[in-house]
């Protein structure tokens, strides 16, 4: 499917008046609070990535001759929200992939569901096989061939009157991981129906949102603390504490 320049120039504006999209930008990076429904990067849908639109924001922004330069630093799944990082240089992109392989990134996740924890705040460990076929993980309790150890820690920080708000800090990075660990902790994701919700969301998506991440900037070596405003449905502007 082929995309004209009419498509990027709709979408180039990330300082829109109703929502802060660019969250953080120096020299060497820039983070953007992802839309549900945005895909980060392209796939076989041909849709326009976030990649491209932030490219082209730079670039018209800049009055840069040619392209600019942004290179994918890691993705978010297209129905989740909240904070993805892209690199301004090569140089950024190659230091940023380092952090992210290493673990030295604090990243932070709101998550909705319907059921509440048994525990209000638990660090939990599965193993997880991935289903490329059906782009989908399964979570087992003990090591199976090809699994691979999945941790995160959770924490219950609200609730309405039917739903609960978890904070959850990955420590590892796997396929799908905090959807389908909670799943099989009876912990669905809101709207999540691949993992086990029994409906859908209205906008298509699920009710996970990448809302903070902290690391070492590669380098100016400062502490840097991004966190993305949560979407403006309803059911996330009652439940945030």
């Amino acid at each position: 499917m082929s995309r004209s320049n009419t498509d990027l120039r709709s979408n180039t504006d990330l300082r829109g008046n109703t929502d802060l999209r660019i969250l953080y930008e120096d020299n060497h990076i820039i983070a953007v609070n992802k839309r549900v429904g945005e895909i980060v990067q392209g796939d076989k849908t041909g849709d326009v990535p976030l990649s491209e639109i932030v490219a082209a924001f730079i670039a018209a922004r800049d009055n840069k001759p040619g392209a600019a330069f942004i290179g994918v630093i890691h993705r978010l799944d297209r129905p989740v929200s909240g904070i993805v990082l892209f690199a301004k240089t090569s140089k950024a992109l190659a230091r940023m992939n380092e952090l992210f392989r290493s673990g030295e990134m604090e990243k932070i996740y709101w998550a909705i569901v319907a059921n509440m924890p048994e525990q209000t705040e638990a660090t939990v460990t599965h193993y997880l096989t991935r289903n490329e076929k059906l782009n989908r993980s399964y979570a087992s309790d003990k090591p199976i061939e090809g699994s691979k150890e999945a941790s995160l820690i959770y924490k219950h920080i609200a609730s309405s009157d039917r739903y609960h708000l978890l904070e959850v800090k990955l420590l590892t990075g796997r396929h799908h991981q905090i959807r389908c660990q909670l799943s099989k902790l009876g912990m669905p994701v809101r709207g999540d129906l691949k993992y086990g919700s029994p409906r859908s969301n209205r906008d298509g998506g699920i009710s996970l949102h990448a809302r903070s991440i902290r690391f070492v900037h590669p380098v100016s070596k400062k502490d840097i603390f991004i966190e993305a405003p949560v979407p403006e449905e309803r059911l996330w502007q009652e439940i945030i504490p």
